[in-house]
């Protein structure tokens, strides 16, 4: 190899070595200096395995519902939120990896918390029209999830108590999971359905979910609902939620994970402070 061919192939070197610095720097102000997510992040994009496309084809859970399954579980939380996407993906090209036929009877199944406290398993609900609940009955909410932090003096909301299964549809259903003709309230300060959730992700793009899932009861349909906050390791606070829903006639069908994000501030997972980052942007 001639001299002239040496170095340009070691100036190729030291320009590649000098951009990855470069980008690893960005990452790392748009993550407010949290090194660890600047690793996945850069990890993510060097590898392909970005939000659109780590879990294109899911499995099934390993039960007679089916739903989320351990292995993409995982796969959910090994991804970043990068700042200007959109607040929520689509998982299994937004098909529900539930089985309709699992719809028997009016329950839900509470997963029990986890050695830290957290909702970290899936909800599941197999909902009917009866389950549309009375907003007049709802009452202050008192629960304090894993991560919780109250919203700042100013009055800006930063965190919501997030419901797995929502208050909305869950009238009836008491914390066993189990139907109360006498129980007209939604789930309240239910500890095993509540988990600490920014207030964009709650108010902004959940709300999307839980909507089709009401208007498919209202309908008269079957429903099978589950969501499954997402933590990474020990964190304390979810870095989203998995939403998927199927109606007994297939009508209703969709598949999505959520950011546990809010425009203009950067969360610790770790314990779930908020930290001002005007830099951060999300698209609804």
């Amino acid at each position: 190899m001639s001299k002239k061919s040496r170095s340009k192939k070691k100036q190729g070197g030291i320009y590649s070595v000098a951009v990855l610095i470069a980008a690893f720097f960005m990452i790392w102000l748009k993550s407010g200096g949290d090194l660890p997510s600047t690793v996945n992040t850069l990890t993510n994009e060097l590898t392909g395995n970005s939000a659109d496309n780590v879990v294109s084809t899911a499995k099934t859970g390993n039960n007679s519902y089916g739903g989320l399954s351990k292995s993409d579980y995982q796969k959910l939380a090994t991804i970043d939120f990068k700042s200007g996407q959109k607040g929520y993906m689509t998982v299994n090209h937004n098909r529900s990896t539930l089985i309709k036929s699992a719809w028997k009877s009016n329950y839900v199944i509470y997963s029990k918390l986890d050695r830290l406290n957290r909702t970290s398993s899936s909800n599941t609900a197999f909902l009917e029209k009866r389950n549309v609940a009375n907003d007049s009955l709802r009452v202050r909410q008192f629960v304090e999830p894993t991560a919780w932090h109250y919203n700042r003096r100013n009055g800006e909301q930063i965190y919501n108590r997030g419901h797995l299964i929502a208050y909305s549809v869950s009238a009836g259903i008491d914390q066993n999971g189990k139907y109360n003709p006498k129980n007209q309230s939604g789930d309240q300060n239910n500890p095993k359905n509540l988990f600490t959730q920014s207030a964009f992700s709650n108010q902004k793009i959940q709300t999307i979910f839980e909507s089709k899932v009401r208007n498919a009861l209202r309908a008269n349909k079957k429903v099978i609902y589950q969501a499954t906050p997402i933590f990474r390791g020990d964190e304390l606070m979810a870095r989203g939620i998995n939403l998927q829903a199927i109606s007994t006639d297939g009508s209703l069908n969709f598949n999505v994970y959520l950011f546990n994000v809010q425009p203009g501030y950067v969360f610790d997972y770790n314990n779930g402070r908020a930290k001002r980052n005007r830099e951060l942007s999300v698209t609804e």
